[in-house]
């Protein structure tokens, strides 16, 4: 029997495995959750019997977190030659749920409708996840075994800063220079697109200091408001005026300035606000620096602060430069397009996203890595599904990658 009729005549259990884990809230601490655990204990006792060489779960401290960890599971099968390994990495967390009153069922009870599976995490990354935990058994029951060592790693952390994921296991020194790194958390319907790139993040803290009044006299105070309001709108001109190039690797191909979370400045609407925070999530393309960014925000920021009479202040809240992209001719993207056309019948193209994946830290290690799965671009929304041919399919090019074709 084929390796892909073997996927296949695992898609019930598959779907199976999807609903059952997808019960299980794995939200973390900083998003008002308690973290992997509960997901992670499911899926070892799920795997437990697959018949996988190794099991071993690497568990970061955290005492915010459930049990005072947040785990990581690495699942192996032991390949012709050892000493280079294929890993698939997926994460176990989700976002929280977001406004409940426009699910149209409970984000923790899957709903299976019409060839879709509905839930919190489905498609991000719950279908990856159980996609590769097929595709690994599959080869076990396939009986022969893989070119290199093929190991399936579910990661706790991804979505707020992957500190106590991808990070801690690199920093453990698990992945060689040498290995293959898939990690199936970006897509598109048609599956085409193979990500070897990432633009670097920055988030950018923005305080305006003013002085507060009764808003009744604001001639006495100054409105730190109306001050940062107006430095939003000049800065975000600048920003995308000054550093306009291109690069048509990404999508979309510029560097993105976005202005979106907004701290509360106070409580009550009498008064004017002595103090205001917003902040901005950059996506900056190789072509532009921090530095000179930094440069231009602090520049308008004096000048709208003699204008205004306020303290504009913008600081680095969090980010670093992206490392290198993936080789085109890697050995990690040459199996992968070489997978996607013998399941799919297309030929990929590579691209660059603005998101952030665990890949980011792998390539930080100098080791390739190449992100692709087959997905709607439901993830962290209302009613987000994952489609089970993509489930079915995406675990079928996972077992290829483990041989030559």
């Amino acid at each position: 029997m084929k390796l892909t009729e073997i996927v296949d005549n695992l898609k019930d259990d598959m779907v199976k495995a999807m609903v059952e884990m997808l019960k299980i809230e794995a939200i973390s601490p900083e998003a008002g959750g308690k973290g992997e655990l509960k997901r992670a204990e499911f899926l070892q006792r799920w795997i437990s019997d697959f018949g996988f060489d190794e099991i071993k779960r690497y568990d970061a401290e955290d005492s915010r977190a459930e049990g005072g960890v947040r785990p990581n599971i690495v699942a192996t099968i032991r390949g012709k030659n050892p000493e280079k390994s294929i890993w698939i990495i997926s994460h176990m967390d989700t976002v929280p749920v977001g406004d409940i009153s426009k699910w149209k069922s409970d984000p923790f009870d899957p709903v299976v409708k019409d060839g879709k599976i509905y839930g919190r995490g489905a498609e991000d990354n719950g279908q990856s996840l159980i996609a590769s935990m097929y595709a690994a058994k599959a080869i076990i029951d396939y009986g022969e075994r893989p070119d290199y060592n093929y190991s399936v790693v579910f990661v706790a952390d991804e979505e707020t800063g992957s500190k106590y994921g991808i990070q801690h296991l690199v920093k453990l020194g698990i992945f060689k220079k040498d290995d293959l790194v898939i990690v199936p958390d970006h897509g598109v319907p048609e599956g085409n697109e193979i990500e070897i790139a990432e633009k670097s993040i920055y988030w950018v803290k923005v305080t305006t200091y003013g002085k507060q009044t009764h808003s009744s006299i604001p001639h006495t105070g100054i409105n730190a408001l109306r001050a940062g309001s107006k430095y939003l709108v000049e800065v975000d001109k600048a920003l995308h005026e000054r550093f306009s190039e291109k690069n048509d690797l990404f999508v979309p191909p510029i560097s993105t300035f976005e202005p979106t979370r907004k701290e509360e400045n106070q409580p009550n609407i009498n008064a004017v606000p002595g103090e205001d925070v917003f902040y901005f999530d950059m996506r900056i393309i190789p072509e532009h620096d921090i530095t000179d960014i930094m440069a231009l925000m602090n520049e308008v920021a004096e000048r709208i602060s003699e204008e205004t009479g306020a303290k504009i202040v913008p600081e680095l809240y969090r980010g670093e430069p992206s490392p290198p992209p993936t080789p085109a001719d890697s050995e990690v993207v040459i199996r992968l397009k070489n997978a996607i056309k013998n399941v799919r019948g297309i030929e990929p193209k590579l691209v660059g996203i603005g998101g952030g994946t665990c890949a980011a830290y792998i390539r930080q290690a100098g080791i390739p890595a190449a992100v692709w799965s087959t997905i709607d671009e439901t993830m962290h929304q209302a009613n987000e599904y994952c489609k089970i041919d993509n489930l079915v399919n995406d675990a079928k090019v996972f077992a290829l990658m483990g041989f030559e074709y």
